[in-house]
């Protein structure tokens, strides 16, 4: 099957740089972590560790991006590596996620697919869901920033203190932004 490629959209840079902002901040947590704090379990059966929702991350991101390097044309989050070194090492997993955003930074100026398929799990069928690259992007920045919100919560229970920014959606930062704006005028007036 041939893959159509065209130009990359305005919206697909902009996309793309959501992305590399969420994962520089994710990166810049992991880096400065002991890998005891990275493995410390959390939950009644401890199942839940800062670095296994930062290997997940990864591993969604790894997924898009090796099959846009093999030309797939089907994304399929459910074959994932799931590299249990990524969820112990946090010195590694900042490096992955380095080399991650720099293969993210190639999307938003080159050529991208046209169209995608997602394959989706369904009980016990496959379901093959049109998407888009700007879909995809899209859903990465949602997903890793749902993660990341838990791992601040983890964070703030071992005592790791984050900026209050870490784990927000793009979205919602750019509100808490207007908001602020909106309330500068307000306060000079009643000055």
């Amino acid at each position: 099957m041939t893959s159509r490629h065209s130009r990359s959209s305005p919206a697909t840079a902009r996309l793309v740089e959501e992305n590399l902002l969420t994962l520089a901040q994710l990166r810049g947590m992991v880096a400065a972590l002991t890998p005891e704090r990275y493995r410390e379990a959390f939950g009644e059966h401890g199942r839940h560790t800062l670095g296994k929702h930062v290997r997940h991350i990864i591993d969604h991101y790894d997924a898009l991006l090796d099959g846009l390097d093999r030309g797939a044309e089907v994304i399929d989050y459910e074959q994932r590596q799931r590299d249990e070194a990524l969820e112990q090492w946090p010195q590694q997993a900042a490096r992955h996620l380095a080399a991650v955003e720099a293969r993210l930074s190639l999307l938003g100026s080159g050529p991208s697919p046209d169209a995608l398929t997602l394959a989706y799990p369904l009980d016990d069928e496959r379901l093959s869901l049109a998407s888009s690259l700007n879909r995809e992007l899209a859903f990465l920045t949602s997903h890793s920033i749902h993660h990341m919100a838990i791992i601040a919560l983890l964070a703030e229970q071992s005592g790791i203190h984050l900026p209050e920014s870490f784990g927000v959606h793009p979205s919602t930062l750019r509100h808490w932004q207007r908001a602020s704006e909106e309330q500068a005028p307000l306060s000079r007036r009643s000055a």
